[in-house]
């Protein structure tokens, strides 16, 4: 199964299901995923320290 069929598949889903509510959401578990990665050990810490 591909990468790109399991997001076709989930906005399917919360197509039918009309549950949009779940959208933010996860783009904020992504967004905070995101900024732990880059906070560990890189040239972009000192930014994503300040933001908090």
């Amino acid at each position: 199964m591909r990468y790109t069929s399991i997001i076709r598949e989930f906005f399917d889903y919360l197509k039918e299901k009309k549950k949009w509510w779940l959208v933010p959401l996860i783009a904020f578990f992504i967004l905070f995923g995101v900024l732990a990665v880059f906070s560990n050990s890189s040239p972009f810490a000192p930014f994503i320290y300040t933001l908090f």
